[in-house]
């Protein structure tokens, strides 16, 4: 119980560190006041705060929720103990980033932090890949404008996937969660919303 409560709340403190606020403050820029959603993420971090603000945001943003369910994997495993909290532990650093406990709980999407929490499941890499086809899907193929209504299709989509895929159950519980918190951020959010336009590719 102790060795999961330290993951779960390290990832939440880990989720709740805004990289783009950081490095925003590095570099000098306001990447939220340009912005059309005021949203302290890696993609205002690239728009608002140009390509080095930006890769640094993404990369920290991945790595943010990589490490605390890699690391919680991998000692788990070595030491013995059981993962009854993956669900907890894979979704806590999303958490941590809608709701950051560092900025009065007010936070981005935590599209990055999710596939980085998908990625540290490695070398298990089927749930990062089914958002990632998911994503290309509705913005490629079944392309779903604005942004706000294919982030929504897209978490949805991925979560029908991976249980006809059968992941692991704690898996597919932590990913819930984290399609919960999005929703949530989006519902809450001062996003574009608009009209949802479906355009489908081989129909120009």
């Amino acid at each position: 119980m102790l060795w999961n409560l330290c993951f779960i709340i390290g990832g939440y403190l880990s989720g709740s560190v805004l990289y783009a606020n950081v490095f925003a403050a590095l570099f000098g820029k306001d990447i939220l006041e340009g912005s059309k959603d005021g949203n302290p993420g890696t993609a205002n971090a690239f728009m608002q705060g140009g390509f080095w603000c930006g890769t640094l945001t993404l990369f920290a943003d991945l790595a943010k929720g990589f490490f605390p369910v890699f690391l919680y994997l991998q000692l788990g495993a070595r030491y013995g103990h059981r993962l009854g909290g993956l669900a907890l532990v894979l979704a806590a650093p999303v958490l941590g980033h809608i709701f950051p406990i560092f900025y009065n709980f007010k936070g981005g999407k935590g599209i990055a932090v999710t596939f980085g929490s998908l990625l540290g499941l490695a070398p298990n890499m089927a749930p990062a890949l089914a958002l990632a086809f998911t994503f290309l899907t509705f913005s490629l193929v079944i392309r779903v404008s604005p942004h706000f209504y294919r982030t929504l299709g897209a978490y949805g989509a991925a979560l029908l996937l991976l249980a006809f895929l059968h992941v692991e159950r704690a898996v597919w519980v932590g990913f819930l969660m984290m399609t919960a918190f999005v929703f949530w951020h989006m519902h809450e959010s001062k996003e574009e919303r608009g009209e949802c336009e479906v355009k489908f590719l081989w129909k120009r």
